[in-house]
């Protein structure tokens, strides 16, 4: 009985001596809500359907990592943005003039805006890039692991400067 005591004293201690904590950053946000527009692809090589699946996988993050709920309109935070680069370019060459090493570059420019907040909103360019063997073409199971390793870090990213303030 003596043991149980301690041990109930020790966990009420650990859960409420620390405070509020989350594992991802957020502090405690004004917002309830939040909207992400649709991101429009505005760059000079347009991958069909890159825009959509692009703005699908930031609501996921957003909705996985807080307890935002997910609106079309009139959200606390509205996140909207282009897509503004995605080019494919050599990165190393061989000897007979080819390339031997590839480099798909995305660029994302996203804005903020803070109903709640507006001297917190905000407008950055994100990239991020993933290099493949300059033999292979990107299409296919190469090309969907190139968009979801661009996807999780443009997000995460995203995510990092806008509520975890990182």
């Amino acid at each position: 009985m003596k043991h149980i005591k301690y041990i109930t004293l020790v966990c009420s201690l650990l859960l409420f001596s620390c405070g509020p904590y989350s594992f991802t950053g957020v502090q405690d946000l004004k917002a309830e809500t939040f909207q992400v527009n649709y991101f429009i692809n505005n760059a000079n090589q347009i991958e069909p359907g890159f825009d959509r699946d692009f703005t699908l996988a930031l609501q996921d993050l957003i909705v996985n990592q807080t307890n935002l709920t997910l609106t079309t309109t009139n959200g606390d935070l509205v996140y909207e943005g282009e897509i503004v680069e995605y080019r494919i370019s050599p990165t190393t060459a061989q000897a007979n003039s080819t390339a031997a090493q590839n480099r798909l570059t995305v660029s994302v420019n996203v804005r903020l805006f803070d109903k709640n907040e507006p001297d917190e909103e905000f407008e950055q360019r994100f990239s991020f890039f993933f290099d493949y063997d300059g033999s292979s073409l990107l299409q296919g199971a190469l090309k969907d692991t190139a968009h979801e390793e661009i996807f999780e870090r443009l997000t995460q990213d995203i995510f990092n400067a806008t509520l975890a303030k990182w």
